[in-house]
């Protein structure tokens, strides 16, 4: 693994940088400034998508020939760290990141011909349909079933914490095909629209009072079995493929470094930072941000090796989750006793209320309680663990 960029790779940067001077607006960059959750403001963060689609960049993990840009997974780490940096809007792309690569390893050429240039387009927008009520972190214990009907499945169930499920227009969803002794081995892998007759989506709002999860419920929704991806009962095999591409080779590094900036301009801001208890917290912090992205420096040379991020994926999901929840911890304790008044509209691109707290710190508390979810979601950190321990250790 060699940490140093090679000639073509700063020449890489400085376009990146050149490209983010010219596309990046006042407007789009305080959404991506003042955002506190899964994902910025949907208007602004898509124009910004939209940016990237006009230069050829939307994909960065994609092949050329499906529309991607044909980068190293080298220059996909540049991108996103520049990205990071300046404060780009995160947008709602779990199209590009999870459901590409997997139509594009398991779907029909139908599938692919279809769905890979409207995910591309963003004419498509997606969100995941996993988790249950009872069923998260053990996921093969889903109940959500896909009953069998001549050339339809017909879905009852439901499905929680669905990121984007109010913005979102399809859905890939898991659901249970067959009553196996294994449980693994009775799922199957859908895609279909979320405008389908019987399907509900109800708002969760979290205690940042942000809304980006939804509950979904199904009743008799009927849904061609052209909509599976991979063989009836596999998608099993379909799913940890897509989880791989979740937990890893995602820049956690970046935005953990994002993170550990907006600690110090508030500790700044508030005088904290001359405080040497307090100094001592953000080197520790500092240490720790270094740690991970070494860690994904070795990810990445994974994905170079084998075109895909394998389970290392998990220990990239650890130490990012983890090492952000304890920076924007940091960030919440330099705000002192700004981080107790209740403002959520001065969170809002474009808002004219006048924030109470330092402007570094408007959006720290929001996005302090937003990750504490970060080690439960994508698989909790306890089950990135065992995997872990049993597929990297052989324990």
């Amino acid at each position: 693994m060699h940490l140093n960029l090679s000639s073509d790779d700063l020449a890489f940067r400085e376009e990146v940088l050149k490209f983010l001077a010219e596309n990046l607006t006042p407007e789009i960059r305080e959404a991506g400034r003042l955002s506190a959750s899964s994902f910025s403001d949907f208007t602004l963060s898509q124009r910004w998508y939209q940016a990237l689609y006009k230069k050829g960049w939307a994909a960065p993990s994609w092949p050329v020939e499906y529309g991607g840009c044909g980068w190293t997974p080298m220059q996909r780490y540049i991108y996103s760290t520049e990205a990071a940096k300046a404060a780009t809007p995160t947008f709602f792309n779990m199209g590009i990141s999870m459901v590409g690569p997997v139509v594009m390893r398991f779907g029909t050429q139908a599938q692919k011909d279809h769905f890979l240039p409207r995910i591309l387009s963003a004419e498509d927008i997606w969100c995941q349909g996993y988790s249950e009520p009872g069923s998260g972190s053990d996921l093969a214990s889903l109940q959500t079933r896909a009953v069998s009907d001549g050339d339809d499945y017909v879905i009852n169930g439901t499905k929680i914490w669905t990121t984007g499920a109010h913005y979102a227009d399809h859905i890939f969803c898991l659901v249970r095909t067959a009553d196996t002794e294994v449980r693994q081995e009775g799922i199957s892998f859908l895609l279909f629209r979320t405008d389908t007759p019987g399907i509900t989506i109800k708002p969760i709002i979290n205690i940042a009072g942000e809304h980006s999860f939804n509950q979904v419920f199904f009743d008799d929704v009927r849904v061609p079995k052209s909509s599976r991806v991979g063989e009836e009962n596999d998608g099993w095999t379909v799913a940890k493929y897509l989880l791989e591409f979740e937990r890893g080779g995602s820049a956690f590094a970046a935005m953990v470094a994002a993170s550990l900036a907006q600690a110090r301009e508030i500790a700044a801001t508030t005088g904290v930072a001359g405080d040497p208890l307090f100094a001592n917290k953000l080197a520790a912090a500092a240490i720790k941000q270094q740690a991970a992205e070494f860690t994904e420096h070795r990810v990445i040379a994974e994905i170079t090796k084998n075109g895909r991020p394998g389970h290392q994926s998990s220990i990239m999901k650890i130490m990012g989750s983890e090492t952000n929840q304890a920076i924007t911890e940091l960030s919440v304790e330099a705000l002192q006793y700004y981080a107790a008044p209740y403002q959520p509209e001065s969170r809002r691109p474009g808002s004219n209320v006048t924030p109470i707290m330092p402007e570094p710190g408007i959006p720290a508390v929001a996005k302090y309680l937003h990750f504490r979810a970060a080690s439960i979601y994508s698989g909790s950190n306890e089950i990135q663990r065992n995997i872990i321990s049993k597929r990297v250790l052989g324990l």
